[in-house]
């Protein structure tokens, strides 16, 4: 039996994270919205301007895996949010043991994009040559 990854797709990478969100009613949950139509674009961007590699290359960071593996991820990926009141956070943060991926609140797509952007090309490998 053998296993070949299909190429990732955006709405592909989106389906796999589970999204945590604050008490419905929140401005916390508010602001939730706006960095997940972030996360969603970022996605559609990538896809569209670079393909299923850096799909793959943002897969990797949150996860530790650039492919879905045969029998999905366990547990499964989420999304959880770094708000202002807890201290605050420039960088996405990812944690592959548990596939979380924390993203900080932004107020525009281009800060997003952009520290995306720098999170993922700045930890592939996780420090190897």
């Amino acid at each position: 039996m053998c296993y070949n990854p299909r190429p990732l797709t955006a709405d592909q990478v989106d389906g796999l994270f589970h999204i945590r969100w604050s008490e419905e009613g929140s401005n916390q949950k508010r602001e939730e919205r706006t960095v997940v139509a972030f996360w969603r674009d970022y996605l559609q961007d990538v896809e569209e301007e670079d393909g299923s590699k850096k799909l793959g290359d943002i897969l990797a960071f949150a996860t530790g895996s650039d492919a879905v593996p045969p029998i999905s991820f366990s547990p499964q990926p989420s999304l959880e949010f770094l708000h202002p009141s807890g201290g605050a956070a420039k960088f996405p943060v990812a944690n592959t043991c548990i596939s979380c991926l924390r993203l900080p609140i932004y107020s525009t797509y281009d800060c997003f994009k952009t520290n995306m952007d720098f999170a993922i090309r700045n930890t592939q490998g996780f420090g190897m040559p």
